[in-house]
């Protein structure tokens, strides 16, 4: 059996993706009027705002690097998660992978959503055409690297709560209705630069992400919270602008993600080759 891939549910993978290389997905926690939500699994609440999340234990990541462990038969298992400056996934992954001598190995994607979702494709792939647990690790941590991740979101007030964005980014934020270009770097979610409108800040977002892209092959993802129309012309721009598009997806974020960007909120992920594969993908525009 090869190697089996493990992720978490930030991962906005198309569930037909993850059926079709058996990834095994580990569910974040959605935290609510004393509930426990978990995402994937339980019945989520309509309402994020205001709501808490909690990442994976690293009881609940033993337990399912174990079952993958098992069905790879042996040949080991690799766990790519969201990045660990905006979760304590990774961190219990790796107290969790302690307990396998080896045969488990983590990635810490240094990204979300569809940032996350590439190199865990790239990982499982690889691992379909027979590539050892050193070989789809060395793979998942190339697309990793190449990935770009750019965010635009109505209100900084979630993120602030929530500790993934500094104070005074997030003041800047509300200075005279500043409307900011926010970027993931190393991990981190920081300040790319500052608008006046969100009209002006999705479109030097959209201006960012061709420039990022430049003429390379490029997987394109646009994420977004209950903003789907929103998001699908920002897919119709990126499409239009950047010349080499292998694969375009818009997808919602996950309710994990969501809790904390907050209604309207748009991302863009961007990964160069060779992050999929021609016989998955075409140059057509996937939602779901």
């Amino acid at each position: 059996m090869p190697v089996v891939v493990v992720t978490d549910s930030s991962a906005s993978i198309l569930p037909e993706l993850v059926e079709q290389y058996g990834i095994q997905v580990v569910p974040l926690h959605v935290l609510s009027g004393g509930q426990d939500f978990r995402e994937g699994i339980d019945e989520l609440p309509e309402d994020l705002a205001g709501v808490t999340t909690s990442g994976a234990s690293p009881s609940e990541l033993s337990e399912a690097y174990a079952a993958a462990l098992e069905l790879s038969e042996g040949a080991g298992v690799l766990a790519v998660h969201i990045s660990r400056q905006l979760s304590g996934t990774w961190e219990a992954g790796r107290q969790a992978a302690q307990e396998f001598d080896g045969r488990v190995r983590i990635v810490d994607s240094q990204s979300a959503g569809m940032g996350l979702g590439y190199p865990v494709l790239e990982a499982a792939r690889a691992a379909k055409d027979g590539a050892d647990l050193e070989t789809a690790y060395r793979r998942a941590v190339d697309v990793a690297s190449r990935g770009r991740c750019l965010i635009v979101v109505d209100r900084l007030d979630q993120l602030r709560r929530g500790g993934r964005i500094g104070t005074a980014a997030a003041l800047l934020g509300t200075a005279l209705a500043m409307k900011p270009v926010l970027h993931l770097v190393d991990g981190r979610l920081v300040l790319k630069e500052k608008t006046r409108t969100s009209t002006k800040a999705m479109a030097r977002m959209v201006d960012a992400a061709v420039e990022l892209a430049g003429l390379d092959r490029t997987a394109v993802a646009v994420h977004h919270m209950h903003a789907r129309q929103r998001a699908e012309a920002v897919a119709q721009h990126l499409k239009d602008r950047i010349p080499q598009v292998s694969d375009l997806v818009v997808t919602d974020f996950s309710s994990v993600i969501g809790a904390h960007v907050g209604a309207g909120a748009i991302g863009i992920v961007l990964c160069p080759e060779p992050a999929l594969h021609h016989e998955d993908h075409d140059s057509s525009t996937t939602s779901h």
